[in-house]
């Protein structure tokens, strides 16, 4: 298998390193416009600053090469219009619902703006066309889940796994019913016969981690994280601060993890690139008492405040900047701050992105500081009962 179709395979099975894969393949063929294509739309479609950085010098050629939608949704991508993008994208797929990278692309796009309705319209529309197409199938059982409607969501990931057992993305969708349904137990039963094939598929042990906190069983997430957020991409960094975050607000004591956590966060204390990456590197800034970083972090982002464009001007300014200073207060221990500043997000603060199961930080947190705020001493153990009614509220 060439490395072009390795990279598209490891797209359609969310398998393995898809990035380093597209770099492969344009390197082995820099005249290939689908390989250079493939690859530009990868790194632009990273969290990762440098790769974003990388994705321009990646169009350069391409853009010279060829002149047709997959460039102008590049263009639009690099200059951070994620809407217009999918707009084109959309054009794409209405002309050929074969396009699997324009799908891709876009369903990533919505789930990084937290736009869960456009990502179904979407699925739903290119799997009328392509009903046995494990990928769209797993893709669109993610977006019904994040629409809440679960039973369908896991019919459809089932389904999916029924094509192509090694489809990881259904996998995922299926763990997230669990999470949202609040099911541990069953979530750990059904995981058990698989979680052996997730080699370097952290994610899904952060899910596992989850649902053993949940269970009361700390320890054992403990060891999870441990064992598998050792190394230091975006990815792996975020699952890492997530999980210590939710261990830390329900009274568990998780030793010094927090300090070499944040030493791994330095380099990106500065990025402001992505309101989702900040609020995780400070959430590792706030559990290790470094508000150096946490105050480096804060001026990039009022930096970038000053650059009124693009989608992450507007996740930096509404809930990125925000919430960032009331993970810092909290950190610091100023509770009644802390619960002041999310109890003041807008309600599009699901635009900030990422999966429900993920923006539940936010609402655990004030809940926290809720409970703090009136008794300092035993907020801990009243978390998760008031998280849910102000999440009523």
């Amino acid at each position: 298998m060439t490395a072009y179709r390795q990279a598209l395979e490891s797209l359609r099975l969310q398998r393995g390193d898809a990035r380093a894969l597209a770099r492969a393949a344009a390197a082995a063929d820099p005249e290939s416009v689908p390989a250079r294509l493939l690859e530009a739309t990868v790194l632009v479609l990273s969290r990762e600053v440098r790769d974003f950085e990388a994705a321009g010098w990646a169009f350069a050629p391409l853009a010279r090469l060829v002149e047709n939608a997959h460039v102008g949704a590049l263009a639009a991508a690099l200059d951070s219009d994620l809407g217009l993008a999918c707009r084109i994208y959309d054009e794409i797929l209405a002309a050929d619902p074969d396009d699997f990278l324009a799908l891709w692309a876009a369903q990533l796009m919505d789930y990084f703006s937290g736009n869960a309705d456009a990502m179904r319209t979407r699925s739903a529309r290119v799997l009328a066309l392509r009903p046995e197409d494990h990928a769209v199938l797993s893709m669109h059982a993610f977006a019904l889940q994040e629409c809440g409607l679960y039973a369908e969501a896991t019919n459809t990931a089932l389904r999916a796994l029924e094509l192509e057992p090694r489809d990881l993305r259904a996998e995922h969708a299926v763990l997230h019913v669990y999470e949202m349904r609040g099911e541990a137990a069953e979530a750990l039963r059904w995981a058990a016969p698989r979680a052996n094939d997730w080699h370097g598929a952290h994610h899904m042990w952060w899910h596992l981690a989850l649902f053993m906190t949940t269970l009361e069983r700390p320890g054992a997430a403990l060891a999870l994280y441990d064992q598998k957020f050792r190394d230091d991409t975006l990815a792996v960094l975020i699952d890492a601060s997530a999980l210590l975050w939710r261990l830390q607000l329900q009274g568990v004591e998780v030793g010094r993890r927090f300090t070499p956590l944040a030493a791994r966060w330095a380099a990106h204390a500065e990025d402001a690139h992505c309101a989702f990456n900040d609020l995780h590197a400070m959430m590792a800034f706030a559990g290790a008492q470094r508000f150096d970083l946490a105050e480096r972090l804060l001026a990039a982002q009022e930096r970038r405040l000053t650059r009124p464009f693009g989608a992450n001007f507007h996740m930096t300014r509404l809930v990125g900047h925000p919430a960032c200073r009331a993970l810092a207060a909290y950190g610091r221990g100023d509770f009644r701050g802390a619960e002041a500043l999310l109890r003041s997000l807008p309600p599009v603060a699901h635009r900030i992105g990422g999966s429900h199961a993920q923006r539940d930080i936010l609402q655990l947190t004030r809940a926290a500081a809720a409970a703090r705020r009136s008794n300092p001493t035993r907020g801990e153990n009243h978390v998760f009962a008031l998280s849910q009614r102000l999440a009523a509220a």
